[in-house]
């Protein structure tokens, strides 16, 4: 797997140091989803010492934030971050609302991600189809498709699908490589994924208004 590109999580990181000697690059991801899971605490001053010396180009990391928290308490998280924006990327969460995505945008953070939620789990299905069409077309009415690096969260899966992600992050070939019948290469795998890309543009979708509009 040398050569690979690699998220490692905070809440796991037992293959962090391999990974970074090894990786082309590492995106460092905060352990949110772990905590959101399991209501498990993170000491975050902790996270910050531990990449101290992991975080630098061309590898990066993602802004503590909170799941279901407020917008103000992910602020708060984003103004306490002590790396520099070039580094790290900032988590707008699907229940916060496209103003907000864009008042991420503007902090001028390297990259945004997209965020769980409950109302909009699973990635992928219905509900998060529907919001992502009304994201992209806006995206795209704004000029951002392609200038605005969007990393989906647990999004890999959507490879070469009609969403123009920058990219994605998934724990298919750490887990799932051992998990059939007969063994399969990793390598293999993840040289399967970085084959199948997303586009870089955009066609407008037409967006599904709820039912209790105005007309």
């Amino acid at each position: 797997m040398a050569g690979k590109h690699f998220c490692v999580p905070f809440a796991d990181a037992r293959d962090a140091d391999w990974c970074l000697a090894h990786g082309q690059s590492v995106m460092w991801d905060n352990g949110a989803f772990s905590v959101w899971k399991s209501g498990a605490v993170i000491d975050w001053n902790k996270l910050y010492a531990w990449l101290e010396a992991r975080l630098g180009q061309p590898h990066w990391a993602v802004v503590p934030d909170v799941i279901n928290g407020s917008i103000e308490q992910n602020l708060e998280l984003i103004r306490q971050w002590p790396f520099h924006k070039n580094v790290s990327a900032v988590v707008w969460h699907l229940n916060e609302g496209i103003d907000h995505l864009f008042r991420l945008i503007d902090l001028g953070f390297s990259k945004v991600c997209f965020g769980s939620t409950e109302e909009y789990e699973p990635v992928g299905g219905p509900a998060w189809e529907r919001l992502m069409y009304t994201v992209f077309n806006e995206l795209d009415r704004r000029g951002l498709i392609g200038v605005i690096w969007l990393h989906a969260l647990r999004g890999l899966w959507l490879a070469g699908d009609i969403f123009p992600f920058s990219s994605g992050d998934s724990t298919n070939v750490a887990r799932n490589f051992k998990n059939t019948n007969r063994y399969v290469c990793p390598e293999r795998m993840a040289r399967r994924i970085d084959a199948i890309q997303c586009p870089i543009t955009w066609s407008a979708r037409p967006e599904q208004r709820d039912m209790f509009d105005a007309a």
